[in-house]
C-alpha cells in the first residue's frame, strides 16, 4: 500500500513522495509533511520563478533563492508570484 501524508500546505491525507525531494533538513520535512501532488506545485510554480526572475540552478545564490522560496511555498504561507508576473 502506498504511503500517505496528511500534507501541510494542502490539509488533507494524500498520497506522499516516495523518496526525499531535497537533500538536508527541508528536504526531510518536505518528505515527511508534504504530499506528490503539492510537491508537483512547487515544481510548476519553481519553473515560473526560474523564467521569470532569470534564474540558474547552478549559481549558488540564485539556489539559495529558490530554497527560500520553497521553505515559503510549503511551511512559511506561501511564496509570491513575481511582480508583473501574468500567466499565458
Amino acid at each position: 500500500m502506498a504511503r500517505t501524508v496528511h500534507c501541510q500546505l494542502l490539509g488533507e491525507e494524500l498520497p506522499a513522495l516516495e523518496f526525499q525531494p531535497y537533500p538536508g533538513e527541508l528536504g526531510r520535512r518536505i518528505f515527511e509533511h508534504i504530499s506528490a501532488q503539492a510537491w508537483q506545485n512547487w515544481l510548476a510554480h519553481q519553473t515560473m520563478l526560474i523564467n521569470e526572475h532569470r534564474l540558474s540552478p547552478i549559481n549558488p545564490e540564485h539556489r539559495r533563492f529558490l530554497e527560500g522560496e520553497m521553505e515559503q511555498f510549503f511551511f512559511g504561507g506561501g511564496s509570491e508570484k513575481p511582480a508583473g508576473y501574468i500567466p499565458e
